[in-house]
């Protein structure tokens, strides 16, 4: 008999499969994966505010904002110009929307964040064929 529920062995697993993820992701995959879990938080929360679920909401919506920090973060706002700083200025926006959002149970805040990270999220997904191009052993870099 197993001194582990089949819960915590799931729970492992999952652990230990993120980070093969993780250690074996290029830097571009790694931005894509940054966007899915904020999708995926921020519509869960969207439910939990319907379902009434307060407290799982809350936590969600922190987690966003933590994880847009690290979009956030990840910013080189010398070498990225202009582009840089509205990314980052969004960013700050989306952040206070949701702790909008989280403060008000505004459904239509969290919304537009999804709307918002959405099209970004299809616009980093676009530029991978070309970064992967750039970046691939013995490819010059244009």
């Amino acid at each position: 008999m197993s001194l582990y529920s089949p819960q915590a062995k799931l729970a492992a697993y999952r652990s230990v499969n993120a980070y093969g993820v993780v250690a074996n992701a290029d830097p571009h995959a790694l931005v894509l994966t940054l966007f899915d879990a904020i999708l995926g938080r921020l519509s869960t929360a969207r439910c939990c505010i319907e379902q009434g679920a307060i407290a799982r909401k809350a936590s969600l919506l922190h987690s966003a904002v933590t994880l847009l920090g690290e979009l956030r973060g990840s910013l080189d706002l010398e070498k990225g110009g202009e582009l840089a700083r509205n990314l980052s200025d969004l960013y700050d926006y989306m952040v206070r929307r949701v702790l909008h959002a989280n403060l008000n149970n505004d459904t239509r805040a969290i919304g537009e964040v999804l709307s918002l990270l959405g099209e970004i999220r299809e616009a980093w997904a676009a530029t991978g064929p070309q970064v992967r191009a750039q970046t691939s052993p013995g490819t010059p870099p244009r």
